[in-house]
């Protein structure tokens, strides 16, 4: 039997999976066909058995971490019950469209398939909040700063990849300008902008960029001063995304060295929301923030 009764599809895409990219549809998807399958009452194990997989490839199927075959689609349809050929289609164009390409795939080569997730999200998102403590965020870095925090963890590269890496972060920032762009909130610690990446100049011209990126009405920038000492998010950076369309929950990015985590369970996410709202209480406000930026480049 059908999840939907009245014979109506429960995709009705509205203007945010319009706009998503692919990380978001797939999330998107899977949310729908977890419903279908839950009211239905239908196992992870018995949906396993009917594409030829496990449990686990349900799961990951469902939570949108892997990309969608068309035939596993169509036999998850038949077993949740929809048969009408429009509603089935629209799961199947949605499941295509959740397969497209980033885009960024053109640099694929170059990153983990953990940020790539980051970066789906990142593009769909409508509001970051974001704690930074040892860099300037990777959306508010200017071109040679960017370069230079690059070359720390790839020194060894050659120097193509490394300037498609760069490349690649200055894309990222393009969605600040854009129709529709988010709210970025950052809290950036003091010693962010103390520690020096590259030359005198080039951490000049990073707080300059700083300066000109707060003057967007999407920006909000905020400095945690050293002289605050213990503060509520002492336990390191996080990044905080919201979605617009409401089958998506708050996740909270959590990078490490080789991997990263990805929270999205309610208590986990209104802990870390918590932390940055008392961060955000703690640092100084955005205006005093554009002051003392003044100041750096004026005692540079």
């Amino acid at each position: 039997m059908s999840a939907e009764p009245t014979g109506r599809s429960p995709l009705g895409p509205p203007d945010p999976i319009q706009q998503g990219g692919p990380t978001v549809l797939r999330i998107v998807l899977g949310t729908h066909l977890r419903r279908l399958r839950e009211a239905n009452g239908i196992t992870r194990e018995a949906a396993g058995d009917a594409i030829r997989a496990s449990h686990a490839k349900i799961s990951r199927l469902e939570l949108g971490r892997v990309g969608f075959k068309e035939r596993d689609i169509v036999d998850l349809l038949s077993l949740y019950g929809i048969t009408e050929a429009g509603e089935r289609e629209e799961y199947l164009s949605l499941a295509r469209r959740a397969n497209s390409r980033g885009w960024w795939h053109q640099d694929s080569n170059l990153l983990p398939s953990w940020f790539e997730t980051y970066l789906g999200l990142e593009q769909a998102a409508s509001v970051i909040r974001t704690y930074q403590v040892q860099f300037v965020p990777g959306l508010l870095q200017s071109e040679e700063y960017a370069r230079s925090v690059i070359l720390v963890g790839h020194q060894d590269e050659p120097a193509d990849d490394i300037d498609r890496r760069v490349r690649l972060r200055m894309n990222r920032q393009k969605m600040l300008t854009e129709p529709g762009a988010p709210q970025l909130w950052a809290v950036i610690d003091e010693a962010a902008l103390s520690r020096p990446f590259g030359s005198r100049r080039v951490m000049h011209d990073q707080i300059e960029h700083l300066l000109e990126m707060t003057s967007l009405p999407n920006v909000t920038v905020q400095v945690l001063p050293f002289e605050f000492g213990i503060h509520a998010a002492a336990g390191g950076p996080f990044t905080i995304l919201r979605f617009a369309e409401a089958d998506l929950p708050d996740v909270v990015y959590l990078e490490q060295l080789n991997s990263a985590i990805y929270l999205d369970k309610r208590p986990e996410v209104e802990d870390y929301l918590a932390v940055m709202e008392r961060v955000s209480v703690q640092a100084e406000t955005p205006s005093e923030t554009k002051a003392i930026l003044r100041k750096k480049l004026l005692d540079d």
